[in-house]
């Protein structure tokens, strides 16, 4: 009986493990959440977004594998409680300076460029968040052609 409410406590406390790793105003959630809505907008999810969803963020962020699982879990919240882009790039925009913004929408081209296809609402979508995010127009699309020439040389 001891052995089994040891247990329980233990996994309370994982579980609060859990929570705090990714706080509500974790810069990750926010990203991860544009991602995620950019993996959907053009209505096919398919399983080299889902894939390159899950490198681009465990790489980026130095993450194991069950935390990579939870900021998604979390950050599809998030993106279905969302009305729009502003929440999430607002807090972007406080936490990350030019560079960190750059790179956020260097990741989104990474996505979008993971089915070999831009589709039109994928395109638009990086364009919004880079417009609310402060990088210009040539920086995204310098961004696209730096990734799209990284894929060309794989």
């Amino acid at each position: 009986m001891f052995d089994s409410l040891m247990q329980f406590f233990k996994g309370l406390s994982a579980e609060d493990d859990d929570a705090t790793l990714f706080s509500d105003g974790d810069y990750r959630i926010a990203a991860a959440a544009l991602l995620v809505h950019l993996v959907s907008v053009d209505g096919v999810v398919d399983d080299a977004e889902q894939k390159a969803l899950r490198i681009i963020l465990k790489s980026r962020y130095e993450l194991s594998d069950d935390e990579t699982d939870a900021l998604i879990d979390i950050a599809r919240e998030r993106d279905n409680e969302a009305v729009d882009l502003y929440n999430f790039t607002s807090v972007l925009k406080r936490n990350l300076d030019e560079d960190g913004r750059a790179q956020i929408i260097e990741m989104m081209w990474e996505l979008v460029l993971a089915d070999g296809y831009i589709h039109e609402f994928e395109d638009n979508l990086v364009w919004r968040v880079a417009e609310l995010l402060g990088v210009s127009r040539r920086d995204r699309i310098r961004l696209r052609k730096s990734v799209q020439a990284q894929q060309v040389d794989q």
